[in-house]
Order: C-alpha cells, then structure tokens, then sequence
C-alpha cells in the first residue's frame, strides 16, 4: 500500500512537470510568433508610409530610383519621408523601452517617460538650446539628458516618503510634468512660435525632419537599446523584494540609478529630437507582457519592435486623417492612451492607494 501511494505521488509530480514544461513551450512558442508578426507588421507599414502622399511610386521604381539611376519623386521621397519614418522608428523603439526600464525600476506599472515628467524636462532643456542657442544644436541630445535627469530626480525625491507609493509617484510626475510643459510652452510663445524650431519640439512635430537628425538620433537610441539589453537580467531581479534581490548578490541602489540613467537617456533623446510623446512608453509594455511574457529578456526587444510599429502607425494615421492637413503624432497617443490609463486605473484599485 505504501509503495502505491509513492507510485502515485511520483506520477503526479511527473504530469505535472510535463504541464509546466508544456506550457512554458506554449508561452514560448506565442512570444516567437508575436515577435515574427510584429516584425511583420513593421516591415508592410514602412513601405505603406513610404507611398502615402501626394507622391506615389511602385516598389521597383523606389529601389530603382534608390540604387540605380536618379528619379525625381524617389529622390524627393527619399529626401522628406524616409527622415520621418526612420526617427519615428527610432523614437518610437527608444520611448517603448525607456517605459519597460522605468516600470522595473520604480515598481509601478503605469510608470511613463511622458506621465512622470521625463519628457518634458529633456523637452524644456531642449527648447532651451534651440531658442537661445541655435549654434549649439548637435549639444541639444545632451542638454536634453540633463533636463530628464533633472526631472526624474526631481519626480524620484519628492514622491519619497519611507517609501515610494505608485500614486504619489503618478502625481508627483504629473506635477513636474506641468512645470516643464508650461516652461517649454512659455518659451516657445517668446521665440514667435517658429514651428521648424522650438515649437517643433514643444508640439511633437517631425514634419520637418531631415537626415541630419536621423544621424543625431540613431546612435544615442542604438547605444541606449544595446544598454538595456544588458540590464535584462537585473531588470528582472528588480521585480523582486529588495531584500530577495540583495540576498542574490544585486546591488539594488546603484542598479535602480543606472537602469534610470539608460531610460532617461531613451526618452530624453527621443524627445530632443521628435519632441515629447506621452503614453507610448505605457501601453507598449503592457501590450508586450500580455504576448511575450514579464521576462525582460524577450519583453525589451519585442517592446523595441512594437514601439517603433506603434509610433510609425500613429505618424502615418497622423499623415492622412485629416489630409492634407496634419495632426502630430504625439496627439493621436495621448487620444488612444488615455482611455487606456484610466483602464490601467479602473482595473487594479492598488494603484489608488
């Protein structure tokens, strides 16, 4: 009778270890596939960006005109679209990761780059140097992380009280958020509203991008994403207690410090260069945890992917609802994130208190 009963309990114990490894190949297998779609997705909604305007031309026609002989409508389309699919692509990857890196450091999952004040500290301290010092334009990266240092320093001190409460940090952000943006947008009305300058930060448009900000923008983004690929582990370790964390060897100070100076670099860049862009950095790592799992290691690169697909896709709706007007990107996110904050809100009632 006893020998049965061990019998039993090792079957069990082995059907159960055939269930969890059957569905961590499941999880896997619909990370994998999320992945393939999403890369999918981007690839299709770049060439459609490419051909949406006034300018059409034919897939053999583009890559004619790119590589073989010179075509007036490629080299126009080359010269004002391919700039602004690229940092649309960029920024949208760096601000999606940036939100990832934040939401493990601050354990709080409605954590934003954009929410928090981030984006408009490095978007003040960029206003700053295109208005009064225009010579010094290949600095505004810097000076932008400098300001999204400032703020979330700023926002991290004064939501410190024995602790840090996911509410307070909201609010505390959203206060240093008003600071900036009513000091970029003061700025912006002193310098006449120029739209190629200051207000182009200040408004989140990348109608007039160039080449020149592609090459200013792609080198911070690709460090600051090599960055975080780094952090993976650590990122995860994070979600635990500190205590457990500090008993596995981590550091939990210096780590918090250094994962926030590799997102504040993502999403003070990005606003240097595309100007400040709420919520992307809040759904796209929700989105990602849903299809791939809390696991950093797959979450931070499909979140670079579906970032740079969910900000191109705001931009090109941006394109054509209203043609040939324009609405910026930037509006169209805060219009689709905000019901999703409040969701986020209305879901979990931890988050109010």
């Amino acid at each position: 009778m006893f020998f049965k009963k061990v019998k039993k309990a090792d079957l069990e114990a082995v059907s159960s270890r055939n269930a969890d490894q059957e569905r961590q190949e499941n999880k896997m297998m619909r990370a994998w596939i999320s992945f393939g779609v999403v890369i999918i997705l981007l690839i299709l909604l770049f060439f459609a960006s490419i051909n949406i305007g006034s300018l059409k031309v034919g897939f053999g026609e583009l890559l004619s005109g790119l590589f073989v002989k010179y075509n007036k409508d490629v080299a126009t389309i080359y010269d004002l679209r391919f700039p602004r699919i690229i940092i649309s692509m960029l920024a949208g990857a760096a601000i999606a990761v940036s939100g990832v890196l934040f939401q493990a450091v601050l354990k709080n999952p409605l954590a934003d780059p954009g929410i928090i004040g981030i984006s408009s500290g490095a978007s003040f301290t960029a206003v700053i140097i295109t208005a009064f010092a225009p010579t010094l334009y290949f600095f505004t990266p810097i000076a932008a992380f400098a300001g999204g240092v400032v703020a979330f320093f700023m926002v991290y001190c004064l939501s410190w009280k024995g602790g840090l409460s996911p509410m307070r940090i909201i609010l505390t952000g959203v206060a240093v958020n008003s600071l900036f943006t009513g000091l970029s947008s003061a700025l912006n009305s002193m310098s006449g509203g120029d739209r190629t300058g200051v207000a182009a930060i200040v408004e989140a448009n990348i109608t007039q991008k160039t080449w020149d900000d592609v090459t200013t923008l792609l080198p911070y983004v690709v460090a600051g994403l090599f960055l975080a690929m780094l952090f993976t582990q650590e990122c995860n370790l994070l979600s635990l207690e500190d205590k457990t964390a500090r008993s596995l060897g981590v550091n939990v100070n210096v780590t918090r410090i250094v994962i926030s100076l590799v997102a504040v670099l993502l999403a003070s860049i990005s606003t240097a260069v595309a100007g400040a862009i709420s919520f992307l950095g809040l759904i796209v790592p929700h989105i990602g945890r849903i299809l791939v799992g809390s696991n950093h290691k797959m979450l931070i690169p499909f979140s670079a992917f579906f970032g740079a697909f969910t900000f191109l896709l705001a931009d090109t709706i941006g394109r054509t609802i209203a043609a040939p007007n324009e609405v910026s990107a930037a509006v169209i996110m805060s219009v689709v994130g905000g019901p999703f904050f409040i969701l986020l809100l209305r879901r979990s009632g931890r988050y109010g208190k």
